[in-house]
């Protein structure tokens, strides 16, 4: 087996006249993040963290924000078409951990359902993916509450 591990990070603004979506779940709260997607940073980390262990780039290569195809669209189309990506090159995802930060709102509600949607596009067991939620302790953009940070580490592997 060839054994591969990425790791991936994003950040986007949180601003009013958004909807907020989290590891594809739409979440209540007075502001979303802005961005051309739906910008949910939880899984653009993923799909960053996936796209380094293979070796592919990055998001931005594959869904620019000046392409308008991409404009609005969900973060899980995006993911699943990494992994038809990861897919075409012999790759399956091994396991998957990240962590969102936001001061506010609380994620903790919606993290199960956020793994099952990680896990399903990805085609794996949902304990192969693990999603944290932490705050800043109310330090830098994110305990300002100006934005939401999420970083991931994937691993990949491929049959030799």
């Amino acid at each position: 087996m060839d054994f591969h591990v990425g790791n991936g990070f994003d950040v986007h603004a949180l601003s009013p006249g958004r909807r907020l979506v989290i590891g594809g779940v739409a979440i209540p709260y007075e502001y979303g993040l802005l961005g051309h997607s739906d910008a949910d940073a939880l899984i653009h980390s993923i799909a960053d963290a996936l796209l380094g262990a293979a070796g592919l780039g990055d998001i931005g290569r594959h869904f620019p924000d000046t392409d308008p195809r991409y404009k609005d669209v969900s973060s899980l189309a995006l993911l699943a078409e990494v992994m038809e990506l990861l897919r075409a090159d012999g790759w399956r995802v091994n396991n998957i951990d990240a962590v969102v930060m936001a001061q506010a709102p609380k994620l903790e509600p919606y993290i199960e359902k956020m793994r099952k949607n990680i896990a399903q596009i990805c085609r794996v067991d949902g304990r192969s993916v693990n999603v944290k939620a932490t705050t800043t302790e109310r330090l830098g953009f994110v305990g300002r509450g100006e934005g939401i940070a999420a970083e991931a580490v994937a691993s990949i592997v491929k049959s030799l």
